[in-house]
Formats: C-alpha cells, sequence, structure tokens
C-alpha cells in the first residue's frame, strides 16, 4: 500500500492532462473521467482499511527519506475525509454530466470542466496526504487555482463579480499561508510535520502562539469560520449546481481538516482553546442567523454552511478525545450532506426555474422524489433523530458538558439553539417551496429532472442514511483516529521510524 499511496493524487492529475487531450470527444472524456475518480474511491478504501488495521501508511516520494523528501501520509483522519470526499466528487461529477454542462452549456465548456475538476479533486486529496506544511500549501494552491475556474465558468456578470471576490479572498489566505510556512521554517528549519511535532515545543511561547495564530489565521479564513466567513455566502450561490456543490462539501473541510491536523499534531495543550471556543459559538450563531433571513435556497443553505463549521471548531477546541470524535465524525457526515442539499437546489432550479422560496411551491405534489430528496438530508442537517447528525451533536454536547466550565457550557447552549434555528430553516424552506400550492403556471410544460442528476443525488442521500445506519463502526474509526491524533506518536513514528532528528 506504501506504493499506491501517490495514486489519489497522481490519478486525477493524469485523467486532467488526457481530458484536456480529448477535448474533441465529450463521451471519451466523461469516461476517462468517471473511471479516473471510480479508481480513486477504490484507493481510498483500501488505504482506510489498512490505515485502521496496521497503522498510518507512509510513502517517501522520490525515495527521498523524510524530513528531507516529500513525505505522504494517510493515518486514519486522512484515510476517512479520502473516502468520503472520493464518494463526493464522484456523485458531483455524475450528476454534471447528467445536466449536460459538459456538452451544451455554456456554464461549463467541455475543454476547461473536466480537467480542471479533476485537478481540483487532485489538489483535495494532496492536501489530505500531505505530510509536511509546504505540500499541504500546494495542495490548497492546487485546488484554489481550479476552483478560480470553475467558480466563474460561463463568464456571466454575476459569476465574474462573486468570483473576484473569492479570488481575492483565496489569494489572500494563501498569502497568510505561505508568510507563516515561511515563519515556521524559520523558527524551526523544517516543514515535516512530524518532525515539527518535536521541534515547536522548544520555541519560546510567544513565538510559538504568533505560529499558531497565523496557521489559524489563514485555515480559518478557507474554512470560513467567523468573523473571516463573509465572503462565502456572497460567493458560492452564483456557480453552476455542481460546482456550488463540491465547494459546499469539500473546500470548506480541507480547511477544517487542516485546523484539527496542526492543533492536534503540532500545538497540542489547548493554548488558544478559549479563543477557538469563542469563535465556534459566534460561528453558529451568526451563520444560523443568516440563514434565517435568506429566501434563496442556495444563500440560505451557504449560511447553514458557516454555521455548522462551528460545531467541528467546538470539536477541536475542547481537545479531549470524544470531542475531537465527535468532530471528525461531523466532518464526515456534513460533507454528504452540504453537498447533497446544494445538488438539491440545482435540482429545484431544473424544475422550477428558480431557487428564489418566493417563486416557488407545490414541489411536494408536482415532483414528490424531488421532495424526498431534500426532506431526508435537511431533517438529517437539522439534527432530527435518529440521524447521523442528531448522533453527531450529541457526541459534541455530551463531550462539552463533560468538560464542563463557563464556556463549554454556553457553547452547549449555542449548539442546541443553532440546531432549533436549522430546523426552522429546513421547515420553512418545506413549507414555502414543497407544501404549499403550487406557483408554477398551468400551461407551463413540465420539465423532466435527468436520471443521472436524480441518481447521483439519491446515492449521496443513501450514503448519508449509511452514516445512520453505520454510526457504530464509524464512531469507533473516528474515536481510534481522535486517539491517534491525541498521541501523536503513531503518526510521527511511522514518518520518522528512526526518531525525529
Amino acid at each position: 500500500m506504501n506504493r499506491l499511496l501517490p495514486l489519489p493524487v497522481v490519478v486525477p492529475l493524469l485523467g486532467a492532462a488526457l481530458t484536456l487531450i480529448l477535448a474533441n470527444l465529450p463521451r471519451v472524456q466523461r469516461t476517462v473521467s468517471v473511471v479516473a475518480l471510480t479508481g480513486n474511491l477504490v484507493l481510498a478504501v483500501a488505504l482506510l482499511v489498512q490505515a485502521y488495521r496496521h497503522g498510518p501508511v507512509v510513502t517517501q516520494v522520490g525515495g527521498w527519506p523524510a524530513p528531507v523528501g516529500i513525505v505522504l501520509v494517510a493515518d486514519q483522519l486522512a484515510a476517512l475525509m479520502l473516502v468520503v470526499s472520493s464518494a463526493v466528487t464522484l456523485c458531483v461529477l455524475v450528476y454534471s454530466i447528467g445536466q449536460g454542462r459538459s456538452e451544451t452549456s455554456e456554464s461549463a465548456p467541455v475543454s476547461i470542466y473536466h480537467p480542471t475538476y479533476l485537478v481540483l479533486t487532485a489538489g483535495i486529496t494532496n492536501a489530505f496526504l500531505a505530510g509536511d506544511l509546504f505540500n499541504l500549501f500546494v495542495g490548497f494552491e492546487m485546488l484554489l487555482a481550479a476552483s478560480f475556474v470553475l467558480i466563474t465558468l460561463g463568464g456571466t456578470e454575476a459569476r465574474i463579480r462573486t468570483g473576484s471576490t473569492y479570488v481575492v479572498v483565496g489569494i489572500l489566505s494563501s498569502m497568510i499561508f505561505l508568510i507563516a510556512v515561511g515563519l515556521v521554517y524559520a523558527a524551526t528549519g523544517t516543514l515535516n510535520l512530524a518532525q515539527l511535532a518535536t521541534r515547536l515545543d522548544a520555541l519560546p511561547d510567544g513565538v510559538r502562539l504568533g505560529l499558531q495564530l497565523m496557521l489559524l489565521l489563514a485555515f480559518g479564513i478557507k474554512a470560513a469560520v467567523f468573523p473571516v466567513s463573509a465572503w462565502l455566502p456572497d460567493s458560492y450561490p452564483t456557480a453552476p449546481a455542481p460546482v456550488t456543490a463540491v465547494f459546499a462539501g469539500l473546500l470548506t473541510k480541507v480547511g477544517v481538516y487542516a485546523i484539527i491536523r496542526t492543533e492536534t499534531l503540532l500545538f497540542p495543550g489547548g493554548q488558544v482553546s478559549g479563543l477557538l471556543m469563542v469563535v465556534a459559538g459566534l460561528t453558529m450563531v451568526v451563520g444560523v442567523l443568516g440563514a434565517v433571513a435568506q429566501s434563496d435556497m442556495k444563500r440560505l443553505f451557504s449560511f447553514t454552511l458557516v454555521s455548522h463549521i462551528g460545531y467541528m471548531i467546538y470539536g477541536v477546541a475542547l481537545s479531549t478525545a470524544a470531542a475531537l470524535s465527535g468532530a471528525i465524525f461531523y466532518v464526515v457526515h456534513h460533507i454528504t450532506i452540504q453537498t447533497t442539499l446544494f445538488l438539491v437546489a440545482g435540482l429545484v432550479e431544473e424544475r422550477a426555474g428558480s431557487t428564489d422560496l418566493r417563486r416557488l411551491g407545490g414541489l411536494a405534489r408536482i415532483a414528490p422524489l424531488l421532495a424526498v430528496l431534500f426532506f431526508v438530508p435537511a431533517m438529517n442537517l437539522a439534527g432530527v433523530p435518529p440521524f447521523s447528525g442528531f448522533l453527531g451533536k450529541v457526541g459534541l454536547l455530551q463531550a462539552g458538558v463533560a468538560v464542563g466550565g463557563p464556556l463549554p457550557w454556553v457553547l452547549v447552549a449555542a449548539g442546541t439553539a443553532t440546531s432549533l434555528l436549522t430546523l426552522y430553516t429546513a421547515s420553512r424552506v418545506w413549507n414555502i417551496a414543497f407544501w404549499r400550492a403550487p406557483r408554477l403556471a398551468t400551461d407551463e410544460p413540465v420539465v423532466r429532472l435527468p436520471q443521472l442528476m436524480v441518481g447521483a443525488t439519491a446515492a449521496l442521500v443513501v450514503l448519508g442514511l449509511t452514516f445512520t445506519l453505520a454510526a457504530g463502526p464509524l464512531f469507533r474509526v473516528t474515536a481510534d483516529a481522535a486517539a491517534d491524533l491525541r498521541l501523536r506518536t503513531p503518526y510521527v513514528r511511522a514518518v520518522l521510524p528512526g526518531g525525529a532528528p
């Protein structure tokens, strides 16, 4: 498995090159993309099984041993993220093919969409597997460069305007990250994560805290945590539905993953736990209040996306084994559910011509299957029992109660209120768009939704339900991953078997 570890990065990049060459053969191009991402999913499952049974899988790229060379590491956390992201990117690709964007729509020209989407996938994968800070930076830049193209596909005025904001914010966060990387190297003489885990402890407290805050700022912008989250609700809704879905499901979670990785491996001890708790609480509350005020489904889902990032940061802030396990579980759950809801918004737009709640109505009668595809993930996001959203939130809230103290109790209250307000927003969308009298003209032609679009969305709904049915085994995986994160030694010994020089 060590020799296969680079393939989840290499396969999408080779697929991107091949699909660019095959720009004039759209059917072959689509086949190459689907095969590449299916292969990635199979590899990811194999890596997760290996990491769960035998510990982290490590590859020294080019034969250069760590900490000199580039190292790729798939521990249980990285492998689990890889499995979920591979499943989601494959489903979204199938959805986009069904939507016909790869053939006829100007919003995703065939010569651009597939290569760019595969580069985006490679960047996400590289970020999850990166064993040093600079390679993590490279992964971010790969996915950001691809996302700059995808978010402005079609060149409409709205997409160019919001895409410009997205580009500026992306470049700013990358500059902060790069400066932090340079400062870390200047202070420690290395960027290898395993080696940094031992060297950062020897730095003066002030220097260590400064480096920690710079990395948190860079990753916080990418994860869209409050107060650096205002860019997201204005950027995502204007992009094509498949692009918005994969952005919402995965790009912010790469930032959350980076926070989890660096806070547990490089900066253990909870030096900024109070700050993270405040940020988590504000992210939850401000995000969900923004969702309550929206009348467009895409903007509403964008605000709920911001809001539920707060739950994940809450788990990191508590930093107990139970809290980290709950945070990882919630990341896995939220990637799937949030992506599904944005795909449903695309189906609503395809069927009714708009996602504006003021123009919708009667969809439960007109399109009952579409109503089911919305209702299940919406209730899951709201945390209605017995869905995985409920289980993840209960795990995080129980961890907060176990820790005790003023701030954890305030966050327990904020998390509960956020869940109730999320249920309110989901119920409001259901009542207006699906339950009330139809707003469509009776003589308007019926739009049949492409089977691939419906099938891909249904597959993600089933995946979300699978997390509910298999919550016990999944919690065991997340608990083991959290235990390894807190120990740090399994990661360090796997990368540097001879000890950190």
